[in-house]
């Protein structure tokens, strides 16, 4: 369990790199982290492109999804030395749930919420860039979606090393 922990700031980590990789030459890099207005309003602005975001959304997905879907599990199985079900499920759900933390708490609230670095000139009249709907939102999906990703990947990977 404490391998999953310290095994969790690798992943937060991480999802902090993919941050700062998008916003190395401003917000706009992270707009595809934004809601629907804001991106709207920053295309109209001339300051990034519609296919730009979404290359931008891509790239960051598949580097995390990359990181969620197979290192974390094999992590997990291959250096934690989980064998059941359980033991993975336990362990996955720990790293995946201090990641959700760290993302809602550090980058959503206090990074994003708090400080200036993803502020996007001209866009000032939609803050807050994430809505408390939305914050609210996000924290039932890490809640809830997160330990149900941990059992599907548990699954398959003793599925897959047995």
């Amino acid at each position: 369990m404490i391998l999953a922990v310290i095994e969790s700031f690798v992943i937060n980590f991480t999802l902090l790199l993919v941050c700062v990789v998008n916003i190395r030459n401003g917000a706009v890099g992270g707009v595809h982290f934004y809601e629907q207005p804001v991106k709207d309003r920053v295309v109209e602005l001339g300051l990034i492109t519609e296919n730009e975001i979404k290359r931008n959304k891509i790239v960051s997905g598949l580097v995390f999804m990359l990181i969620l879907l197979i290192i974390a599990p094999l992590m997990v199985f291959c250096v934690n030395g989980a064998e059941t079900f359980l033991d993975g499920f336990i362990q996955l759900t720990i790293m995946y749930l201090l990641c959700g933390l760290f993302d809602r708490v550090f980058i959503d609230w206090y990074w994003v919420g708090h400080t200036k670095t993803w502020l996007i000139p001209g866009t000032e009249d939609l803050m807050p860039y994430i809505h408390k709907k939305t914050w609210a939102a996000k924290i039932i999906g890490t809640v809830i979606g997160y330990p149900l990703f941990a059992a599907l990947l548990s699954w398959i990977f003793t599925l897959i090393l047995k």
